[in-house]
């Protein structure tokens, strides 16, 4: 990426919030913090933000009442974020971390029907832990991805390839992005990957991580869940008690970037059992002039997390 296609990404965010309207509200006193988002298409899945069970919501976007919930666990630190995975299937990521000092961060693979336990995998940082709310998974290959939040843009944290459930998975360093970012999701085509933070939208490639642009997402309460869907529609969510999911639209440049079929760029689906995960291939080290590029886009949007913020109202405690 060229120091002059990274600025024009980041004048983008300055140019006013891309089109959206209500897809629906969700109903009743369930989901109250939704944090992260899984689009099937008929049916939208989100979890709370820290405080609630290990439990997963399923809302009709017709009415936006909650007409499934699938629990996996019995007892979660602070769930994040969550991910589609393969069929039906769903990942959660307990992986919330606001002061930076837990090491028992997990992800479980969770079935639409579950009650009980889902497989879980703990996960462990290569240096210190984190704060994260992102969690991504690899369409074709289903390896998962954790991303750190910070002022000061994210990391990309890679997985093993083949989950073990009797030890710590050790992630490693994949890439850097900018933001303070609090939601991600694949495109279906496995080679893009769309990120926001409280007020912006971006979309990389895969597994690059170049930026192709940023948007400005409309004004919500706390805006902090993103998914995409099949056919490629983008949906966004706030916390609050009977906030709205907004569906958006991208620029064309921007949502035919991962709009074509499924693609499996990084080999075989990992297994949950097999030989340990062999080490990442190395990815050419950026430029110069694209790390610059990469800072004038992070300060644009750190400024505009900073502004958020400053207004965001506090948290609390969601056990029933």
């Amino acid at each position: 990426m060229t120091v002059s296609a990274s600025l024009a990404a980041a004048l983008l965010v300055a140019s006013g919030p891309v089109p959206s309207h209500p897809l629906f509200t969700w109903q009743g006193d369930d989901v109250i913090e939704s944090s992260g988002l899984v689009d099937r298409g008929a049916l939208v899945w989100t979890n709370n933000d820290s405080g609630d069970d290990a439990v997963l919501y399923a809302a009709d976007t017709r009415t936006g009442n909650v007409v499934r919930r699938a629990t996996y666990a019995d007892a979660v630190t602070d769930v994040e974020a969550i991910a589609p995975g393969r069929g039906r299937t769903l990942w959660a990521a307990d992986i919330g971390d606001n002061r930076a000092n837990r090491d028992d961060i997990a992800v479980y693979h969770v079935h639409p029907r579950a009650d009980g336990d889902a497989p879980r995998f703990p996960l462990r940082y290569p240096d210190r832990p984190h704060d994260a709310e992102t969690l991504l998974v690899q369409p074709g290959t289903q390896r998962v991805f954790v991303v750190s939040k910070s002022v000061f843009g994210g990391t990309v944290y890679a997985a093993p390839r083949h989950l073990q459930r009797d030890r710590e998975n050790r992630l490693h360093r994949f890439a850097e992005v900018s933001g303070l970012v609090t939601d991600g999701a694949f495109f279906p085509d496995g080679r893009h990957v769309l990120l926001r933070t409280y007020g912006t939208a971006s979309v990389y490639t895969f597994p690059g991580f170049e930026l192709v642009g940023t948007v400005t997402l409309p004004a919500q309460p706390q805006g902090e869940g993103i998914s995409v869907g099949h056919g490629g529609r983008v949906l966004v969510s706030s916390e609050g008690v009977r906030s709205q999911v907004l569906q958006v639209t991208l620029p064309a440049a921007l949502s035919r970037s991962g709009s074509t079929a499924p693609a499996s760029p990084e080999g075989p689906p990992p297994s949950t059992t097999g030989p340990p995960p062999t080490p990442q291939s190395e990815r050419p080290p950026r430029t110069t002039a694209q790390w610059v590029g990469i800072g004038a886009v992070g300060l644009v949007i750190a400024g505009l997390g900073w502004l958020t913020l400053r207004v965001a109202r506090p948290r609390g405690p969601h056990r029933r």
